[in-house]
């Protein structure tokens, strides 16, 4: 192995990460590892998390509370963007993992470290999106991925280990492997490797399932200001808080759940169920928003880079060139996307209920089928003949080559 003194490592608390920490040390010559866990609202007990990154061999631990940045720097602009990866996937785990490699990288200068280790496996995208984020923003920075090097490739050996270098691990087996922040919560593995089961209920840790939500529909109001949520139900609320509010909302009436079998960038298909409260209500009133207050050539083209937008997160391109350059477009859209939109939630389902702006592009003074003083309607004779000029001179000459 090359010589590295010292390693930072992205610590979850999990199996992976602390069996890391003393795999480090033996494989890299005793370097120091300094863990680092990301608080992006996982719900971890993070004191305990702490005492067991040290119990584990780690020399300092640090516990990094990203939630409002996460929010802030990366959701918010994805959900202007109206990014969503091949049309169901929120990108929940996808734009936390460069918050949390940012966040590394600050550690690593600061502690003026040689390399940064994560526990992602050579089968995933996140070893892509912690190590793209690292190249952008420390490209001299060596990269340690243990799960493309060691040779512990089950659980078992795992848990071997573990016991071997008195790691305290907990034994209780997880159905289903797991990723969970603020935004929301991931299921894959066990019985959804296979497509053709349908989701157990009992696999829900937030939301209700649709069936056992109430029977009575319940309204919601969210406020934008410029693209970004603001408010709920008329309350003003900062984006934790905000976020926080509408999980618990959509979680009890069911909304917010999805299923995909989606394209990984390494090549496979893989199969997830994700719990998305918040996420699913943020989007489609955002959308609605977007309905009244951008014109169709500029709503149409938002779309194509929204496809464009939400595969550059998905892909972990979060630093590049053009992300930025489609976030800077996107800004520009959002200028006047402010105002409240009202939606029903009812047994899993969104539905709209009314939205005002006072950058509404509605009128009914023009759209009305009352009486007008507005619109000459005979105006549409001329528009007619010129917009279909080109489908009457091919029909022309079609006849003439008969």
């Amino acid at each position: 192995m090359a010589k590295v003194n010292k390693v930072v490592l992205a610590y979850s608390g999990g199996l992976d990460t602390s069996v890391i920490i003393p795999w480090l040390k033996e494989h890299y010559d005793g370097c120091e590892v300094i863990a680092c866990c990301a608080d992006v609202g996982q719900g971890d007990e993070l004191n305990v998390v702490h005492d067991k990154a040290l119990a584990s061999g780690a020399s300092k631990v640090y516990i990094a509370d990203l939630k409002e940045e996460f929010l802030k720097e990366y959701v918010w602009p994805t959900l202007k963007a109206g990014a969503i990866y091949e049309d169901k996937y929120l990108l929940g785990t996808s734009f936390a993992r460069p918050v949390i490699a940012k966040k590394l990288v600050e550690i690593a200068k600061k502690e003026g470290a040689d390399a940064i280790a994560h526990g992602a496996t050579g089968k995933g995208n996140d070893q892509v999106r912690f190590e793209l984020t690292v190249k952008a923003l420390a490209p001299n920075m060596k990269i340690i991925a243990p799960w493309r090097e060691w040779d512990l490739d089950s659980r078992s050996a795992e848990l071997e280990y573990a016991k071997k270098h008195n790691i305290p691990i907990s034994t209780g087996a997880k159905t289903y492997s797991m990723d969970r922040n603020i935004w929301h919560l991931s299921h894959e593995g066990a019985d959804l490797e296979d497509p053709a089961n349908e989701p157990h209920d009992s696999m829900f840790l937030i939301s209700k399932a649709p069936k056992d939500a109430p029977d009575k529909p319940e309204y919601v109001t969210v406020d934008f200001e410029k693209g970004a949520p603001v408010a709920v139900n008329g309350e003003k609320l900062g984006a934790v808080e905000l976020l926080t509010k509408l999980n618990e909302i959509g979680a009890r009436n069911g909304v917010g759940i999805t299923d995909l079998c989606e394209n990984r960038l390494v090549g496979m298909k893989s199969r997830g169920v994700y719990e998305n409260p918040g996420g699913a209500i943020l989007y489609y009133a955002h959308r609605e928003l977007e309905y009244l207050c951008l014109d169709r050539m500029t709503y149409h083209f938002k779309q194509h880079v929204a496809i464009r937008y939400g595969e550059l997160v998905y892909d972990g391109m979060w630093f590049c060139q053009l992300r930025e350059a489609l976030a800077a477009f996107v800004d520009s859209t959002q200028q006047t996307v402010t105002g409240t939109v009202k939606l029903k939630l009812y047994k899993g389902s969104i539905i709209s209920a009314g939205s005002k702006s006072p950058y509404s592009l509605y009128s009914k003074e023009y759209v009305t089928f009352e009486h007008d003083d507005v619109y000459n309607q005979a105006d549409a004779t001329g528009f007619i003949n010129l917009f279909g000029l080109p489908l009457k001179v091919r029909a022309l000459m079609q006849e003439k080559n008969k």
